[in-house]
């Protein structure tokens, strides 16, 4: 059995506890007031205004001008998402995160120690309660896609189980949109097929949905039966380590795309360092608002963490290296393979002064993180003013 543990609005709700004051607000975390700013997350009064993530700030102050908006403290975060993982592995050594708020557990071997998984997952979320004061919803099933379902399903302070023998129940009632990725334009194409649900998915011939979606359309097959044989891998054992968002609306504005890619580097690149690892490869992964998937790599000089390298060749491929004319993206994905653990960095013969710069930027931002975890540090925007070739 596996569970996804997903905290609940969890920059906002980091900022709530840290600041009482707050309850009951509408509190926003990102969208500051200039011209290029986006959200990174809305708390739920906040979202009953039509706040979401990754709407860009001047979106979010009309709708929302009384809000209390707040600078992001990605470090901040990553520390209290070390503290979450601390309690996820009393229970069970295979964790695999998937961001800081979120992340699969493999509990299948942890019952004859802690109690059926069911019974694991309320202990869970009742430790992240009292001991960090931080809401999470918690899904139980037995694969990945199922448990990831049931998390979003009740939000907030969700816990949903999904038996073996009530996969199909489950799934059959759920609207299509409910599936990785299908955001309204997917839907939209579901909807020519004659498919609401994903059990009217489920019933459709496979040559058909191969036809109109390609490789997905497989995927797409296997979900809807609830199949999912993904098993969970601990980052420490993952032969790459990467980041990736679905956005609760599409996203055409490249600005916003680029804003939300640094969140993904910075988190890339800490969980690197905190490995003791570097990536050689670079991945940007795209998937479009007609369900459409593609991914880009370029393979750098030598491997890397420094968090600053990482954003180049991310930022050049986002800007660069997607179709002309592309439609809105709804997921959004950056990682890095071809780990190297040796701790032994090759110096480049002519920006060997530059990457020891970067390189102790980063090592002052975790240390920062690691000692000081209320401090505020933020890159972002630095990185994202940055001037690239072409």
């Amino acid at each position: 059995m596996i569970l996804h543990v997903d905290m609940d609005a969890y920059y906002a709700s980091v900022e709530e506890r840290d600041r009482p004051e707050l309850a009951g607000r509408p509190v926003i975390v990102g969208g500051a007031a200039e011209k290029r700013g986006v959200v990174s997350a809305a708390n739920y009064v906040a979202r009953r205004y039509g706040v979401h993530s990754a709407m860009p700030s001047v979106t979010a102050h009309r709708l929302c001008p009384h809000a209390v908006y707040l600078p992001p403290r990605i470090d901040y975060y990553a520390e209290i998402s070390q503290q979450i993982q601390a309690i996820f592995e009393r229970f069970t050594p295979l964790v695999e995160p998937l961001s800081l708020d979120e992340a699969f557990l493999d509990v299948t071997g942890s019952a004859h120690l802690f109690g059926p998984a069911t019974e694991i997952g309320r202990k869970i979320k009742q430790a992240i309660r009292e001991e960090i004061r931080l809401v999470a919803s918690v899904g139980v099933a037995p694969n990945k896609f199922l448990a990831k379902i049931a998390s979003e399903l009740r939000k907030p302070d969700g816990f949903v189980v999904v038996e073996p023998e009530g996969v199909q129940e489950f799934l059959d009632p759920l609207p299509v949109q409910r599936l990785w990725g299908v955001g309204k334009q997917g839907s939209k194409i579901f909807q020519q097929l004659g498919i609401q649900t994903i059990g009217q998915l489920r019933q459709s011939p496979r040559d058909v949905l191969q036809q109109r979606f390609g490789s997905s359309g497989e995927h797409l097959w296997q979900l809807a039966h609830g199949i999912d044989d993904r098993p969970v891998v601990p980052e420490r054992e993952a032969k790459s380590i990467s980041n990736e968002t679905t956005f609760e609306r599409d996203v055409g504005d490249r600005e916003v795309l680029r804003a939300w890619l640094v969140d993904l580097v910075e988190q890339v690149g800490w969980r690197l360092r905190r490995h003791g690892l570097r990536g050689r490869t670079v991945q940007l992964k795209v998937r479009f608002a007609d369900f459409s998937l593609i991914t880009r790599s370029c393979t750098l000089p030598e491997p890397t963490d420094i968090t600053h390298e990482l954003w180049q060749a991310a930022d050049t491929m986002l800007c660069q290296r997607l179709p002309a004319g592309h439609l809105p993206v709804r997921l959004l994905g950056m990682g890095t393979s071809g780990l190297d653990d040796t701790r032994l960095a090759q110096r480049m013969l002519f920006d060997a002064e530059e990457r020891s710069k970067q390189s102790r930027l980063d090592a002052v931002a975790d240390e920062i993180k690691e000692r000081f975890g209320k401090g505020s540090l933020r890159r972002g925007s630095s990185l994202r003013n940055d001037d690239r070739a072409g």
